[in-house]
């Protein structure tokens, strides 16, 4: 845990210097100027998206764990609450017959024999009692040592939450000002990149989970790309592949380095259909291959989902994922 809130407070500086670097633009030139500077600012920001959803997935697996831990924790405050309720019982009876009242016990006993009885059942009672406070107690400390992480994830939860809901609105903020930029250049009739299915998607297809995860990239294609979105009516780059291999039973997180790192490399000469490809040297975009040199993307803000040529000029590496 203290290493995922050093993570958020990094990501949290990183995002306040970013806020800086995305300023309001200059007044808009020619949309090539535009394109440039758009381009810019974007190789800036998406890495940032890119951590950001890595963060909140990790929020996300803390709060399960907090549930889980708190049902796993239940039997044991039973077992605590049923001890105490013996204690209490036991500290009664005790207290009504204990070692202060044999003297009465003698007086009423009418015989030494019956008087022995008495005196060997509260000492039995006594033992008892003692036995059951030990467990009592035992049982209070394992609950205490298991409920102080629980207590403190909890606390961390609210803050992560607050962290990233801020981090949220300032990432969004500056989405909107490359949208506007884009608008500025082009109007409202779109970028004017041509058709988004220039070939057949996917290019090859044998049936096999890559294919299949391949081929609902391709479905996919025409919907808006969107930030930490993974479907079905938007996404962003690692939200697709995550959606695509979803599509087909693999579970992948929500960040394209930590795809990167649950994906078994290969080679460019070893591409399959629904191989992901991850780009820049920070790895903060991927894209999923469908073929012949061709990769579905969600590319950017104000693109929607679609084929490209795959670009060798940015790859980094390439991964497989464990199907």
């Amino acid at each position: 845990m203290r290493r995922l809130a050093l993570v958020v407070g990094a990501f949290a500086l990183v995002v306040g210097g970013a806020g800086t670097a995305a300023a309001a633009p200059a007044a808009p030139g020619s949309p090539g100027d535009i394109e440039t500077q758009i381009d810019t600012t974007w190789n800036q920001l998406e890495p940032l998206l890119e951590s950001w959803n890595g963060v909140h997935d990790k929020l996300v697996a803390n709060q399960a764990k907090v549930a889980q831990l708190q049902q796993q924790i239940k039997p044991l405050k039973l077992q605590m609450d049923l001890a105490q309720a013996r204690v209490g019982a036991l500290s009664a009876k005790y207290y009504e017959y204990g070692p202060g009242n044999k003297l009465n016990a003698l007086l009423l006993s009418g015989s030494p024999t019956t008087l022995v009885d008495q005196i060997s059942t509260l000492d039995e009672v006594a033992r008892n009692e003692t036995a059951a406070v030990a467990d009592v107690a035992k049982l209070r400390a394992q609950y205490e040592e298991q409920e102080k992480p629980i207590d403190a994830l909890v606390a961390q939860l609210g803050q992560q939450q607050a962290t990233l809901d801020a981090q949220k609105v300032d990432l969004n903020n500056q989405l909107a000002k490359l949208q506007q930029m884009r608008l500025t250049a082009y109007g409202n009739a779109g970028t004017g990149t041509g058709s988004l299915r220039p070939v057949t998607c996917p290019q090859v297809y044998n049936g096999d989970p890559g294919s299949r995860a391949a081929k609902f990239a391709c479905e996919q294609i025409g919907k808006p790309y969107v930030w930490a979105a993974a479907g079905p009516s938007s996404y962003d780059c690692s939200g697709l592949t995550l959606a695509a291999w979803r599509s087909v039973g693999v579970s992948l997180p929500h960040n394209a380095l930590e795809q990167k790192g649950v994906t078994t490399r290969v080679t460019n000469a070893q591409l399959q259909p629904g191989d992901l490809v991850f780009y820049y040297s920070d790895v903060h975009h991927v894209v999923i291959y469908v073929g012949n040199g061709w990769v579905v993307s969600a590319p950017t803000f104000g693109e929607s989902v679609q084929m490209q040529k795959l670009d060798l000029s940015r790859v980094n590496s390439y991964g497989r994922p464990h199907s």
